[in-house]
């Protein structure tokens, strides 16, 4: 039997990522300021900012594409 000789790597897990500006988390957890939303059945976060700028139009329920 042949084993390798390193360990095999595996890709690591995607960085939380804004899905208006594309900032990413400094990890794979969401941060808590961060804020989900579900549109047409899709997770879709969005960081801080982003959220902030936009509150009125997510209190709302106005999908993302009406920002």
């Amino acid at each position: 039997m042949n084993h390798p000789s390193h360990p095999v790597q595996t890709s690591a897990m995607p960085r939380a990522t804004c899905a208006l500006c594309g900032q990413q988390a400094e990890s794979e957890d969401v941060p808590l300021t961060w804020m989900t939303s579900i549109e047409d059945g899709r997770k879709l976060l969005y960081c801080d900012r982003c959220a902030r700028d936009n509150v009125r139009s997510i209190e709302g329920k106005l999908d993302s594409v009406y920002w």
